[in-house]
């Protein structure tokens, strides 16, 4: 219990006391207090179970009351699941505040004081096991996120992008709050507790009413097609942290609340026309981000529509395995296990590509392609690193994006060959838009003026690349413990689809 309540008030205390410490030396504090809770989260790691269920009795659990009127209790607890998403969550935020340090401008201590309050809401959305709770860290998360955009946007002149993005995720949350609310007021127990949630018995006509409500939350949050229409320019004109936050860790809010909320909540919504609908726009989704990275010029907008595609696969493979084990009555948990790897790999592969465009910004003063070339001769530590965070990308052998793509489109091929094949494409083109982007900015003459006065990757982003580097090579190479991590969480969530879609 008191290993969770530190991973939870680590970083609320930290972002307080940076936001009190008005110097410069802010940003080392803040790097200080994420390392902390890195080591912490390593020692959880080290002595963690992977069989415990939310059913079953967890190794860490917080479970106290807090409004008994509506039977809403501060319960949080971690299994296979929660702890895959807090460890990315934890590696990532060091990696996310390093590499400000070597920008043209520095930034307030506001700046990492909100990044790690923006930490703390996400621990709490991975880690909560009431409906209630879970809503009220899904909007704690929205406020920071907001601010740094709006705040440190790059080339931002005007704020429509950020208050599009408000607006968006803003709604899109109430609707789901409209959803666990209606379950909670057709529940016996008339109770917010996560198990509870699962046990309410809804008609097909509820549950579908349900799923679309909640859905909409998490489709706007990854983003589904279309609702992805706010992604490209917040990702674009956000600052690099921001991006970073908003693609390595926040969308992943969104990919565990189909798991852990929507599947076992609305099986008979999913078993029918919804899921079907879903997976549709998934596909279509895989396809159209992939086909607009394609002639994109921009950089960060080239990431943009490469995690709106890969995304899609991700939501493909859950709703894929889910249909099967419903309408068939057997276990087929692939999907759920590969969005999880695939989550993981792709936090770690876009937090790389970002930090990528911005270093290459940094160089070349533009995010437009066409301008850049010819870095590798003069930057080769920053060539070889870029390479294989790219490689993770695209899903090579041996590679963090491997094991996760090759499960996905694996499920999505189980349930319908046609959209298998269609999934599938996204490997062939990655590999267009990707090594377009890589060829275009570390090939070619280039402008020699420039180039004579580049260097390679300073202390701070060469520790950034490294770290990200051997992740991705690390998980490449062993998946199977990532995989272990999240086997008998996941598994529980699709019996509970067998059980109550029956």
């Amino acid at each position: 219990m008191y290993q969770l309540l530190a991973l939870l008030l680590i970083p609320l205390i930290g972002s307080g006391l940076v936001f009190a410490f008005r110097n410069q030396s802010s940003k080392y504090l803040s790097l200080g207090v994420a390392v902390v809770q890195l080591l912490l989260t390593i020692c959880i790691l080290s002595g963690f179970d992977t069989t415990p269920t939310i059913d079953s009795a967890l190794q860490y659990e917080i479970n106290y009351p807090w409004l008994d009127i509506i039977k809403s209790r501060i319960h949080f607890g971690i299994d296979g699941m929660s702890m895959l998403m807090v460890l990315l969550t934890n590696i990532l935020i060091p990696l996310i505040i390093l590499s400000s340090f070597n920008g043209a401008k520095s930034y307030k201590n506001s700046f990492y004081a909100l990044i790690l309050l923006m930490q703390f809401g996400l621990v709490g959305v991975f880690t909560a096991l009431d409906g209630l709770i879970f809503y009220i860290f899904w909007e704690i998360t929205l406020i920071p996120i907001w601010f740094i955009a709006g705040i440190w946007g790059q080339e931002n002149k005007n704020p429509q992008f950020t208050t599009k993005f408000f607006v968006y995720t803003f709604v899109g949350s109430l609707f789901m709050l409209v959803g666990l609310v209606y379950v909670y007021a057709l529940s016996t127990t008339e109770s917010f507790a996560l198990v509870d949630l699962y046990n309410a018995k809804l008609t097909l006509e509820q549950q579908t009413l349900v799923f679309w409500f909640i859905f909409f939350a998490f489709a706007v949050k990854l983003p589904v097609f279309p609702f992805h229409t706010w992604q490209a320019d917040t990702y674009t004109y956000s600052p690099t942290q921001g991006s970073m936050l908003l693609s390595g860790i926040m969308l992943k809010m969104a990919i565990f609340g189909l798991l852990r909320y929507l599947l076992p909540i609305t099986p008979l919504a999913i078993g029918g026309t919804s899921g079907y609908i879903v997976l549709i726009l998934a596909v279509v989704g895989v396809l159209y981000g992939a086909l607009i990275a394609i002639v994109q010029n921009d950089s960060k907008r080239i990431i943009a529509f490469s995690s709106l595609s890969h995304i899609g696969l991700v939501v493909a493979g859950v709703f894929a395995s889910a249909m099967l084990t419903i309408n068939k009555g057997n276990l087929v948990s692939e999907g759920g296990e590969g969005a999880l790897v695939m989550a993981f790999a792709h936090g770690i592969n876009v937090v790389g590509l970002f930090y990528c465009s911005d270093i290459l910004y940094k160089r070349f003063k533009t995010r437009d392609i066409n301008q850049m070339g010819g870095l590798a001769r003069v930057a080769p530590k920053f060539a070889v690193l870029f390479m294989l965070v790219m490689f993770g990308s695209l899903g090579v052998p041996l590679t963090n994006g491997f094991i996760g793509e090759f499960i996905l489109i694996k499920s999505v091929f189980d349930y319908s060959s046609v959209f298998g094949i269609i999934a599938g494409i996204t490997v062939i083109l990655a590999a267009v838009y990707l090594l377009r982007f890589y060829a275009k900015a570390m090939f070619g003459k280039g402008n020699d003026e420039v180039l004579s006065q580049v260097k390679d990757l300073s202390t701070s982003e060469f520790i950034v690349m490294g770290v990200l580097s051997i992740l991705v090579i690390l998980m490449g190479i062993f998946p199977q413990p990532v995989l272990d991590m999240v086997n008998s969480s996941v598994e529980y969530i699709y019996l509970a689809l067998i059980k109550k879609g029956a």
